[in-house]
C-alpha cells in the first residue's frame, strides 16, 4: 500500500427526514462527536468504519454529505480532497441519480473509488446487465421486461417467474409475492413494480438453489474473487420461496431475517468455487466494474452456475459479506480499505 497520506474524502447522501444540515460541513468526525454515552453502543455505519480504517492506515479523512441541495454540490466541487471515498446511493433520494454523482466527480476531475458512470448504469439497469452478460458467453435466467403494455426481449420464458424492479437494488421491490406461479399473478405482480415504483418490470425465470455472493477486488484487467460467501435460505419455513427478500435482507424483526444468515461457503469443492469465481469475474468486467464490487450468482443442484446481477460499491459494512470475504482471505478491514484506496489512486498515476 502506498506510504502517501492522503486527504480523503467520505462522501455520502442524506435527503428527507434524515438529519443533513448537522453534517454538511467537511469536518473529522472525531470534532463533530459530542454526544453523550448510551448505556447501549450504537452500531457504527459503514462510513465510521471506513473513516476510521482511513486514519489507521495514516490518511486525513474528513466526512462530506450530498443532501440534494444544489449548495451540496457546490461545497463538493471546493472539497480540495485528495480522494473522494464514494459512498452515495442516491441524488436527493433518487437513486437512479447515482450514476449522475459519479460524472460529476468525472468532471471535476477528483479521483474516487469504485464504480465510474459507465458501469453504474450497465449494472444498475438489470436488463441492460443481462444483455451485457449475454454477450460474453454469461448464463443467466431468461427474461423479459415489461412497462405500460410494451414487452421488451422476451425469452420464452416458463413459470415460475420472479418479478422485480429493474433498476432498484438492495432487494427493495422483492419479497414473498415476487414469485408468481399463473399468469394471473404474474400480471398482478407486473401492475404493481409499475404502478409502485414507476419502473419497468424484470420478468425473471425464478432458478432454484444456492445463493452465492462472489466479491472482487481489483481493477478491470487485474481483478481477483475473494473466498466465496453464501445467504442459506434453506431455513425459511416451509411454502416461502428462497429469494434474498427485503425481510431477509434488512428487516431484524420478521422470521425471516431470523432464519438466514450470510457465511463462508466452506462445502464447495475446488472445481466449482473455480467455476463460480471465474464466471464473477466476467461478469465484473462485463458491466465495466472497478476496485470492488460483487456478483450475485445462482448454484443449481445441476451444478449450473447463473448470474443474477452485479452490484457496483457494494455495502463495506464489516459484518457484510465483502468484508467477510476480504477477511477470509487474510485482509483485514483497514486493509481491504487501503486497497480499495490504492486501486483508485493507481489510475491516476
Amino acid at each position: 500500500m502506498t506510504g502517501t497520506k492522503l486527504k480523503v474524502t467520505v462522501l455520502y447522501d442524506l435527503w428527507e427526514e434524515e438529519p443533513a444540515a448537522a453534517e454538511q460541513e467537511e469536518v473529522p468526525a472525531r470534532k463533530r462527536k459530542g454526544q453523550k454515552k448510551r448505556k447501549k453502543k450504537p452500531e457504527k455505519q459503514d462510513r465510521e468504519q471506513i473513516f476510521e480504517a482511513l486514519e489507521k492506515l495514516g490518511h486525513e479523512p474528513s466526512y462530506y454529505v450530498l443532501d440534494g441541495r444544489p449548495q451540496s454540490l457546490l461545497g463538493l466541487a471546493k472539497c480540495n480532497a485528495d480522494l473522494i471515498f464514494n459512498l452515495t446511493e442516491s441524488y436527493a433520494g433518487d437513486d437512479t441519480k447515482e450514476m449522475q454523482i459519479a460524472a460529476f466527480l468525472d468532471l471535476l476531475e477528483i479521483p474516487y473509488t469504485g464504480a465510474g458512470p459507465h458501469a453504474t448504469i450497465l449494472a444498475q439497469d438489470k436488463s441492460i446487465a443481462k444483455k451485457m452478460f449475454a454477450f460474453y458467453g454469461i448464463q443467466s435466467p431468461y427474461f423479459a421486461t415489461s412497462y405500460r403494455g410494451h414487452i421488451d426481449h422476451a425469452h420464452d420464458i416458463k413459470f415460475p417467474l420472479i418479478v422485480k424492479p429493474t433498476s432498484e437494488d438492495g432487494s427493495i421491490g422483492i419479497d414473498a409475492a415476487a414469485v408468481v406461479t399463473s399468469v394471473k399473478e404474474l400480471i398482478e405482480r407486473v401492475h404493481y413494480i409499475q404502478t409502485e415504483f414507476d419502473s419497468p418490470a424484470l420478468i425473471e425465470e425464478y432458478i432454484e438453489g444456492r445463493e452465492i455472493y462472489a466479491a472482487i477486488l481489483g481493477s478491470y484487467e487485474n481483478a481477483r474473487a475473494l473466498p466465496l460467501v453464501e445467504l442459506d435460505l434453506s431455513k425459511l419455513p416451509k411454502g416461502m420461496p428462497r429469494i434474498a427478500s427485503l425481510d431477509v435482507k434488512f428487516e431484524k424483526d420478521t422470521e425471516a431475517y431470523k432464519l438466514t444468515k450470510s457465511a463462508i461457503a466452506e462445502d464447495l469443492d475446488e472445481e466449482t468455487v473455480t467455476k463460480l469465481s471465474e464466471i464473477a469475474i466476467k461478469a465484473y468486467r462485463a458491466v465495466k466494474l472497478r476496485d470492488y464490487g460483487r456478483i450475485d450468482m445462482r448454484l443449481s443442484s445441476k451444478g449450473e452456475v447463473y448470474v443474477i446481477e452485479a452490484n457496483p460499491n457494494p455495502w463495506l459494512s464489516s459484518g457484510q459479506e465483502f468484508a467477510m470475504a476480504a477477511k477470509k482471505s487474510g485482509l483485514s478491514y483497514t486493509q481491504m480499505i487501503g486497497e480499495i484506496v490504492d486501486l483508485a489512486m493507481a489510475r491516476q498515476a
